[in-house]
């Protein structure tokens, strides 16, 4: 392999500009930024790849996926999901606690990062999971392990439910990392789930599903993770908001409490039900036309700071039924980039601030080091895309092991082109170059010390 590879002529997009240059990658990172397509490097390049007509960007990081693994591996895996990562232009991913043994102490945390050493063909992260009694794991887990503290503030099961004003208090008091909490009020939904059940039966079409899980089950707990991250000083980053009414509770100027927004929410809306059935069924669940109306608006605004995909595989089999049998999750990794471009098509956001949400903001809300920028001396993730090149979704293009996706029969018009990780040329045109190619565990800026 080429050990110093000139990307020249592309359209490079990377911190609020767009230019034609080149870059110089010099074995696994960048060497050279030339922001003018005549420059000369310093250095000759062993190999030149000519970029005309194509964009590009650093390489995405996915702040918000389920890789399934370890213990729930029949659906998926760190090397098929991370696959389907390089082959949708993302290099680097992290991953969330509930799996088999859940990720909640700092053994079964480094048990998952071995297991990912292994098999991760992009670069990898995770989160440890808070519980109502593991406060002690939590303040003492290493700042440069994880990502930060993943909190189902009353919307898991198990261990991983976490309700009660003591336990969430101390959680929020203790950390010293970035606290991601997925909001759901447990006792509206279940209340919503009582009489839709009532009058629905056992099993409520999922159409039901957004009035199940309702704007108020998810604005209840939004309000109350934000008032208990001002009363502590705690870093805060809500997942997967859904709702216009939430998005009311967050100031852009306000880098302490932010949000973000997952692929589904800004793809699809509740009418997207009468034809994709429990494909699309997630939690919390997609709804109107209003609220992804108000989430595309809020892309720009700064009131959503990242954009994650909550990748979260099942197989088909697991998805039959209406809104209490159906599993919530759908898989999107290896659309995301490519759905968010059609957006920048559409209107609702410059390729640029795409690349702010997708790129550099998760790189800035979890401290990752020397990633998501295109910078001299930072690691070589990188993604070429060709705009004006539809293709059409079919099953055979699919790389994650559950082989289906709510985006089949879906025509996109970018291409991805190139993935590099780490220098690494792993995906290109349609095929992973190696799969024995490993991504790297990253790395972390210093974390402040825990309050006490």
């Amino acid at each position: 392999m080429s050990c110093r590879i000139q990307i020249k002529n592309a359209t490079i997009v990377n911190e609020g500009r767009s230019f034609v240059g080149s870059v110089l990658i010099d074995h696994d990172r960048i060497d050279e930024i030339l922001t003018s397509p005549d420059a000369v490097p310093e250095l000759p390049a062993d190999e030149v790849v000519d970029a005309t007509g194509c964009y590009l960007l650093p390489g995405v990081i996915d702040e918000h996926v389920h890789f399934r693994d370890p213990g729930l591996t029949h659906k998926a895996d760190f090397s098929t999901e991370s696959l389907a990562a390089a082959a949708g232009g993302v290099t680097t991913i992290l991953d969330m606690p509930n799996t088999l043994p859940p990720s909640v102490t700092r053994e079964a945390v480094v048990e998952k990062l071995s297991i990912a050493a292994e098999s991760c063909h992009v670069n990898f992260g995770c989160f440890i999971g808070a519980t109502r009694t593991n406060i002690d794991q939590l303040r003492n887990i290493m700042p440069n392990l994880v990502a930060g503290i993943k909190l189902f503030m009353g919307s898991s099961t198990g261990e991983m439910e976490v309700e009660g004003d003591d336990a969430l208090t101390a959680i929020f008091e203790q950390s010293r990392l970035p606290i991601v909490v997925h909001c759901e009020d447990n006792a509206t939904i279940a209340a919503n789930m009582k009489a839709h059940k009532a009058q629905y039966g056992d099993d409520p079409d999922i159409a039901h599903h957004p009035a199940i899980r309702s704007e108020e089950a998810c604005y209840r707990s939004t309000a109350k993770a934000i008032e208990l991250a001002r009363l502590t000083g705690a870093r805060l980053h809500v997942a997967h908001i859904t709702t216009a009414r939430e998005l009311e509770l967050f100031d852009p100027a306000d880098s302490r409490i932010t949000a973000e927004a997952c692929l589904p929410h800004l793809i699809f809306s509740d009418t997207d039900y009468r034809r994709l059935g429990s494909r699309i069924k997630c939690n919390p669940a997609i709804k109107t036309e209003a609220d992804r109306a108000g989430l595309r608006a809020a892309l720009t605004d700064g009131r959503i700071r990242c954009i994650g995909t909550d990748h979260a595989p099942h197989l088909l089999r697991e998805k039959t039924g209406g809104a209490a049998r159906a599993t919530s999750g759908m898989p999107f990794v290896q659309f995301s980039l490519v759905s968010m471009l059609d957006l920048v098509d559409e209107g609702v956001l410059p390729i640029e601030r795409l690349v702010e949400l997708m790129c550099h903001n998760p790189a800035r809300v979890f401290g990752i080091e020397n990633r998501g920028f295109l910078r001299e001396g930072y690691m070589a993730d990188l993604v070429l895309l060709r705009p004006h090149s539809p293709w059409t979704l079919t099953p055979n293009r699919i790389f994650s092991k559950c082989n289906w996706s709510p985006m089949e029969g879906h025509t996109f018009h970018w291409r991805i082109e190139r993935t590099y990780v780490n220098g690494y040329l792993l995906y290109n045109n349609g095929q992973i170059t190696n799969d024995g190619h490993h991504g790297r565990m990253i790395t972390y800026m210093p974390r402040r010390a825990p309050r006490r």
